[in-house]
């Protein structure tokens, strides 16, 4: 079942997480997860509603703030797309596979991110599975988006690949700011009269969860709530 959580649900939830995170009450996780973070060049753009402040800047501290408490208890990779010397479209860019400890690898690889590039999401999330042996072993894929497909990449036919062939592969989507083009050519799946990133396919068919962000809190929420260990008992 897919769960999809929207911003008036974050927005309400952020004191509870600050409270008392799942993070902090179990002991350290068994499955691993990968972090696919957007580097694309849209999250160095400024907009209305951000004013001097881009999305990269607010992604920067959210990393900050929820790293710390997450990494205690899981072993967290990262991969980002965006930037590099390959072309709009060819840079995936794996800093490191699971480890322990990853708060800090994960916080100055995101500090020192220059955003570039478009957005090969699914063949991003492909790579990341692939590094877990995602066929082998359970895996967690945490997907941070502020847009769409934009290199052609079909995210719902690789999620269809990934309920056939996972051992037990869940895929989380995070939109922050998310913006989707209706019309773009280089997004085939994109239903046009879908206000949502094609990008959810991901976690509609993997069981994973799908949220929308617009703030800091908001985004340090989602990134517990999907990296985090889950509450048990």
């Amino acid at each position: 079942m897919t769960h999809v959580f929207r911003t008036g649900f974050l927005a309400a939830a952020t004191l509870a997480w600050s409270v008392s995170s799942p993070v902090a009450n179990v002991g350290a996780c068994s499955v691993d997860a990968m972090l696919v973070f957007d580097g694309s060049t849209s999250m160095a753009e400024i907009s209305f509603e951000t004013g001097p402040i881009t999305r990269i800047v607010e992604a920067r501290q959210a990393v900050r703030r929820a790293m710390p408490d997450i990494a205690p208890y899981r072993r967290i990779g990262l991969l980002v797309y965006g930037p590099g010397p390959k072309g709009a479209c060819g840079n995936l860019d794996l800093r490191f596979g699971p480890i322990e400890g990853a708060a800090e690898p994960v916080i100055e690889a995101i500090d020192g991110l220059q955003p570039d590039g478009l957005t090969p999401l699914t063949d991003a999330v492909r790579r990341a599975a692939e590094v877990m042996e995602y066929r082998e072993r359970p895996g967690v894929v945490v997907l941070v988006t502020d847009g769409n497909e934009t290199c052609g990449g079909r995210p719902c036919e690789l999620a269809r690949q990934f309920r056939a062939t996972a051992r037990d592969l869940v895929v989380h989507v995070i939109g922050f700011r998310a913006e989707v083009d209706f019309f773009a050519w280089n997004n085939p799946e994109q239903d046009p009269l879908d206000g949502t990133t094609v990008a959810s396919c991901l976690a509609d068919q993997t069981g994973g969860l799908f949220v929308t962000t617009e703030t800091v809190d908001e985004l340090v929420a989602a990134l517990q709530r999907t990296l985090g260990c889950p509450v048990i008992g």
